[in-house]
């Protein structure tokens, strides 16, 4: 092991009355992946933006190379060798990449842009990523977009890098080559840091793992002496069974026909093409594909939010058996049927819920259409978000504090928990536990399987592979805005459907 790159000693930081971070401890070594794990609201997030100059810390020093610093901005992070990779990225549309990567740094007379793009590409060869610096981000793929936010913070010297959930939104194929890219910066002595809840990721990249819970430091441990089971007990602090227990379906019954769908977007691009399929009450359908590849239109084709150019989106009354078509219906008069979409966009915020409004009043939201007063209706919502918060554990002071304070994964169990709790006859979710701990995914699949024994059609859009084929009856594969094949998921493997993931519409890789 290389010299401590940077080191924590009892940093402390606290929003009011919550305690984000209570006396962490923290050593990275240079030549190190480090894994940062814990639960949703341990602190995670809350710790890396302080060494990267978001917030300053109430107590605690911080030491980089043996030094005692003090980090008051981003750019004194910058000065340290820090760069952090956002989960949400922060790049200029109609840029290229080599001019978002340059933006905001200081150069004396006329800015080079050729050897900017000269120097782009040579990191780019150093570390093995593959990128055109003058593309622009508007026509890049997300793991493209990844790329030009790492090599910008290693253009700037960043020897100490930050990356937070980097594979929440890659294809199992790119999140190889990123992990590539990691041990050659490895290599390099660069000190990289991060958080992930994909435990097998963890065990795979990581050199060691530091695990948060309640934001206070549990322990480190050498990854190669863990498991999944032990690194969820550190964070829990009980054991958990890593477990789904899927049952057969029990009499399905058909709920939902697609049959020929179109869809052309405000852009003029086909994004859905001539998609069929059957959707079966008692069953879970598994919706894979490659991002972008059009299952967010899909499902919100289904629900009303989207425009659909042809073919046709069938209910079957599970109460009088009648065909009930949903293409005539409004978004509202399709919920009222019981189909329910809890979509988990990269904006958590932007579907459903308002950050300014507490847990209670969001799951008020869903009433106000029908007509009852907000004043006398809300004993209702009150007992419901106390059950959402008690049953997936959401960490947040009580139910009357504010959605936008509680951190991305809590806000997400409130989503996904209010629409499960609607008692839907069609529940459809897209990417339900993306950012979630291991303990709280778990909770998430168990009451999809609820649904499921309760009637509901379930469709679930995911990205974990082996969630798919451990959770689901079917499994749909989307390429390209068409269906490329449909597997039975209890008889195919993850390269079954990483080929079909790949599949051309044309049948050919």
């Amino acid at each position: 092991m290389e010299s401590v790159a940077i080191e924590l000693r009892g940093i402390c930081k606290r929003f009011g009355r919550i305690q984000a971070n209570n006396n962490v401890n923290l050593t990275l070594y240079h030549g190190e992946i480090l894994s940062l794990l814990g639960e949703n609201g341990s602190g995670k997030t809350t710790l890396m933006n302080m060494i990267s100059g978001i917030y300053y810390p109430d107590a605690g020093q911080i030491f980089i190379n043996g030094e005692e610093v003090v980090i008051k901005s981003p750019k004194d992070a910058f000065d340290h060798g820090i760069g952090m990779i956002h989960q949400h990225f922060k790049l200029i549309d109609v840029f290229t990449a080599t001019e978002n990567i340059v933006l905001g740094l200081e150069e004396k007379g006329r800015f080079d842009i050729k050897a900017a793009s000269k120097r782009v590409k040579e990191l780019c060869d150093r570390y093995g990523f593959i990128l055109d610096p003058d593309k622009k981000i508007y026509e890049m793929s997300v793991s493209e977009k990844q790329t030009v936010e790492i090599i910008k913070v290693l253009y700037r010297g960043a020897n100490i890098l930050i990356l937070d959930e980097p594979t929440a939104v890659l294809t199992p194929q790119e999140t190889v080559k990123l992990f590539e890219v990691m041990r050659k910066m490895k290599e390099d002595g660069k000190a990289i840091i991060i958080i992930t809840h994909k435990l097998n990721e963890v065990l795979s990249v990581s050199d060691r793992v530091t695990v948060l819970r309640k934001g206070e430091t549990i322990g480190s441990v050498n990854t190669a002496e863990a498991t999944a089971e032990s690194l969820t007990e550190m964070m829990v602090g009980k054991k958990v069974v890593l477990n789904i227990e899927r049952t057969d379906p029990d009499n399905p019954e058909d709920r939902l026909i697609i049959d020929g769908l179109n869809c052309i977007n405000r852009e003029g691009v086909q994004v859905l093409k001539d998609i069929s399929f059957t959707a079966k009450a008692g069953e879970i359908l598994g919706i894979a594909g490659i991002a972008g590849s059009g299952q967010r239109e899909l499902l919100e084709s289904i629900a009303g939010l989207q425009h659909v150019n042809t073919g046709s989106i069938v209910y079957i009354d599970p109460e009088t058996g009648k065909e009930k078509k949903l293409r005539d219906m409004t978004p509202m008069q399709i919920r009222s049927l019981g189909v329910r979409l809890s979509f988990v966009p990269e904006d958590r915020l932007g579907m459903g819920l308002v950050g300014n409004m507490d847990i209670v009043d969001n799951m008020m939201l869903r009433s106000y259409s029908k007509g009852k007063s907000a004043f006398l209706q809300k004993k209702e919502p009150t007992d419901l978000a106390q059950q959402i918060v008690d049953r997936l554990e959401v960490v947040t002071p009580n139910i009357s504090t504010p959605v936008r304070r509680l951190s991305g994964g809590n806000v997400q169990k409130v989503l996904v928990g209010r629409e499960i709790s609607s008692g839907p006859t069609v529940l459809m979710v897209a990417y339900p536990v993306r950012g979630l701990d291991i303990n709280s995914s778990y909770l998430i699949y168990n009451l999809l399987n609820k649904q499921k024994e309760n009637r509901a059609a379930v469709i679930f859009v995911g990205e974990d592979l082996d969630v798919l084929i451990a959770l689901c009856d079917r499994i749909i594969v989307l390429g390209g805005g068409r269906i490329t094949g449909e597997v039975d998921a209890r008889n195919t493997t993850k390269e079954q459907i990483g080929y079909l993931m790949t599949k051309s519409a044309g049948g050919e890789e």
